[in-house]
Parts: structure tokens; sequence; C-alpha cells
């Protein structure tokens, strides 16, 4: 299963949404950094395809002589990283200098992080995530003239926005967990995210919008969750254990993260601690350690979706080098998703995006 956003309307939709960022991990960890120090491992790598990695054909040291500035709200998740070092090692093949800032998760730190583009009189600028508090800052750096491109950030502000259909992702996720629950059941979303954070609120959207069109045997349990920003997977272990008490055996079907996958590692951590064999887990992100997690016999983690954040970070290097050779840029570039249906579709994903060859 996978999917590719191909029709206009949906792109306008999803590229309106003004874009947040999670935040919060770890907070003020903020560090500012010249050239090559941010360039990831052969360990942080996830695969490109020959045919994404091909993108940057005919942009051959477009970007010498040019210094770009890479702002990431932190480095602590491997979503983030990735995309951070995606961004980095395509600049800086096409010949580019990187000025890189890290805001430790705290979208304060990374929003201010920002000023330091504008003292450097950088040629250009990725932005990583980040949230509404970034945009000030991306009026005053698109104001000097300096263009602006980002990952997972719609603005007004930025030439070209890298993301994923996260609307569509959420249904995919939804359309998985509806198939193993036979249409019957009793759902428990975390969603703190889905006010504040927009790709956060396409996520919840899609996976509300299928279960309740196709599924309408399912109920989603209210008051939604809200998970912590800090520390995510030992606060939803709690909350999971404090849920799994309030509902009984067969009262309780599956727990839904519905922005990210961090939070379910506890989720799953509690459902074992509880011996319940009759919750199902299920999330969005599909990072190496849950990929893994899904694989693990009798896992109770079934649905998931699998992002490419390095090739995200990478098509908006891509797209910078494009702009600065006088190229039409898109508005908006999707990255193919992947939705991940069971421990074979986990092993398999994970294989394909490299993470056999890459992850610990």
């Amino acid at each position: 299963m996978k999917y590719k956003v191909k029709d206009n309307a949906r792109k306008i939709a999803v590229s309106a949404i003004a874009m947040l960022s999670i935040v919060s991990i770890l907070s003020g960890c903020q560090g500012t950094s010249f050239g090559s120090s941010s360039s990831s491992s052969a360990k942080e790598e996830s695969e490109i395809s020959k045919s994404d990695a091909a993108d940057d054909k005919g942009l051959d040291k477009v970007l010498t002589g040019k210094t770009v500035g890479v702002a990431t709200v932190g480095t602590q998740h491997f979503w983030d990283r990735e995309a951070f070092n995606g961004a980095i090692d395509e600049v800086k093949k096409l010949g580019g200098k990187v000025i890189t800032t890290d805001g430790g998760r705290d979208n304060t730190v990374n929003a201010q992080n920002h000023e330091k583009f504008l003292t450097a009189k950088v040629d250009a600028v990725i932005t990583i995530l980040g949230d509404s508090s970034v945009d000030p800052y991306l009026k005053r750096i698109k104001a000097a003239g300096i263009p602006i491109f980002s990952v997972q950030h719609p603005s007004q502000y930025v030439v070209n926005d890298v993301e994923d259909d996260a609307y569509q992702g959420g249904k995919d996720v939804g359309k998985i967990v509806g198939k193993d629950l036979n249409g019957k059941g009793q759902i428990a979303l975390f969603n703190a995210f889905e006010s504040s954070l927009s790709y956060c609120s396409a996520r919840a959207k899609g996976f509300k919008e299928e279960i309740k069109k196709e599924y309408p045997g399912i109920k989603i349990i209210e008051p939604e969750l809200a998970e912590k920003f800090s520390s995510p997977a030992d606060d939803a272990r709690q909350q999971t254990l404090n849920l799994l008490q309030k509902y009984a055996k067969g009262t309780l079907s599956d727990i839904h993260v519905a922005c990210w996958d961090q939070p379910a590692i506890g989720v799953v951590q509690a459902i074992k601690e509880s011996g319940r064999s009759d919750v199902k887990v299920s999330a969005y992100d599909a990072g190496p350690d849950t990929l893994k997690i899904m694989q693990e016999k009798n896992s109770p983690f079934v649905a998931n979706v699998a992002q490419q954040p390095r090739l995200q970070g990478h098509k908006s290097a891509v797209a910078l080098a494009k702009y600065i050779k006088g190229e039409k840029v898109e508005k908006t570039t999707y990255v193919e998703s992947f939705p991940v249906d069971g421990s074979q579709e986990a092993a398999a994903i994970y294989k394909k995006l490299g993470y056999d060859k890459t992850a610990d």
C-alpha cells in the first residue's frame, strides 16, 4: 500500500494549512555551526532511491559560492534529524556552504535562531518544522531579499514547502485500523496537537473521517487523550495504564496516536505490562524504532504510516538549487509516504527505506 498525491486541489488544500511542530522533548539545547559539523553518519541515513537522488541532475555546483542557513526545531528525534541531514548533505553536494541551527526542540529557541541568518547575510534559508513563532522571522528574512524554503512548514513567506499528504495518510491508517477491528469497537485517541499543529490536524482529520464514514460501528472515545511534549513515551505509558484500568477487557479495541509515533512506544509498553491482548496500537511517522516494534512477535502495534524525512530535506535543497539556477519551482512538493499494515509490511518498509542497513 502506498500513495502519492497528484491532484492540485488536494495540494492547495493541504499547503494552505499553517504548519507547526511538535516540540520540547528537550529544551534550550541551542546550537549554531558552520560547514560540516551537522552532517549525518551512515548509521543515521535512510535510503534515497536512485531516481530521487537523480533529481538534482544539471544542478552540479549551482550553489558554489552560496551560503545556506539550515534551521531545524531539533535533532533529538529521528524524523527531525533525518530531514535536517538530508538538506545539509544536498546543499554541500551542490557546492554550497552551510550554517546550521538546532532549536533543541524548543520552538522559541528555533524561531530566535533564524536571526543568525540575517546577521550572517546568507543567500538562502531552509527551515524545518517549527511553529508559528518562526513566521515573524521568516517575514523579515524574505523582506531582506533572502529566499526561504521549508520542510513541513508551509507559509506565505516560503518559495517552496516539502511535505507528505498528511490528510491522506490519516485516512490510510484509519482504513488499516478499521479493517483490523472488523468495523467494530472503541478507539482511544492521543491527539494533543490537533488544534495547534496543522499537519497533526490533517492527520487526525483524515483518520477520524475515514473511521466515521467507512466504519460507523467504531466509536472514538471522548474526551481524547493529550500526550505531553516532554518524555512522550513515559507519559503515554502512564496514561495508557490508567486508561486500561478504566476500560475492562473487551471494551477498548485500539489506541491511536494521531500525529507521531514516539508516544506509541509507551502505549505498547503499558499494554504488555497489563497483559492485555485485546488492545491494538496504531500511529503515524513509522521511524525505525516503531517499525521494529511492529515486527515483534504478537506485537499489538498493527498500523503506521512511514514517511521519508531524509528525502524531504533533500528535495528542499534541490528546490532551492533550482530556484537559484532560475528554474521554476512549485509552491509545494509532495513526497511519497507508505501506510504500514502489520508486521510483514513493517519488515518490508523497514528494508525499503534502508533501515536494515543503517539503523541500530
